[in-house]
């Protein structure tokens, strides 16, 4: 904030901080546009007049929706790795930190920007040179899910079969996290998130 002469005061934000927040804008409206309304409708337009941008400053900050949209995935992939080690000093120790790191795990998975990473994940299967970019990314998220969830359930254990607990884990989350897509499937999920806790905690035991 500056004053202009005359002592009238600059509400203005600097042309840098305006340009990060116009992105962030845009970024926020492709992850909106592609959880609600699917792929085909997540044109440069479209996401413009959702973020409240002309075409022209959208197209200035991302020349193209492919620019756009592997700026939104790289942010979205280091928020979701953010959120998956979210908690972790309030996770509870004894019998309910199971069923709390599941249920953690399973959020992560069941939210607008994994709605949004679909979306694109299905684009990529018919779209090899989209497929060539995500997929370093997703494999990134799934190294680090994998080693956050697993330092939340065992620490630094090295068994195997602990390690593919982890990853059963993860991939349960992930299928419900696409059942989800389709209908509001909460409360089946919480009964399946309630049986499995019981079944790792068992096996970790």
């Amino acid at each position: 904030m500056g004053t202009r002469p005359g002592g009238v005061v600059n509400t203005r934000l600097p042309q840098q901080d305006r340009s990060r927040a116009t992105r962030e804008r845009l970024i926020a409206s492709t992850i909106d546009v592609l959880a609600s309304d699917g792929w085909a409708a997540a044109t440069v337009s479209v996401i413009a007049e959702r973020a409240g941008v002309s075409r022209g400053a959208a197209q200035h900050h991302f020349p193209t929706r492919e620019s756009l949209v592997i700026a939104t995935l790289e942010q979205t992939f280091d928020e979701l790795t953010t959120r998956a080690a979210d908690g972790e000093e309030t996770l509870p120790e004894g019998p309910g930190r199971v069923e709390a790191v599941v249920t953690r795990a399973v959020e992560v998975y069941t939210g607008t920007q994994f709605k949004a990473l679909l979306q694109v994940w299905s684009a990529a299967a018919s779209d090899p040179a989209l497929r060539e970019t995500i997929l370093p990314m997703e494999r990134k998220f799934a190294r680090a899910a994998h080693r956050l969830t697993m330092q939340s359930l065992a620490g630094g254990s090295t068994d195997p079969a602990v390690h593919r607990l982890v990853q059963a884990t993860l991939d349960m989350a992930r299928g419900l996290g696409l059942a989800d897509t389709l209908s509001d499937d909460s409360a089946r999920r919480k009964q399946v998130i309630a049986t499995w806790s019981e079944v790792l905690a068992a096996a970790l035991n």
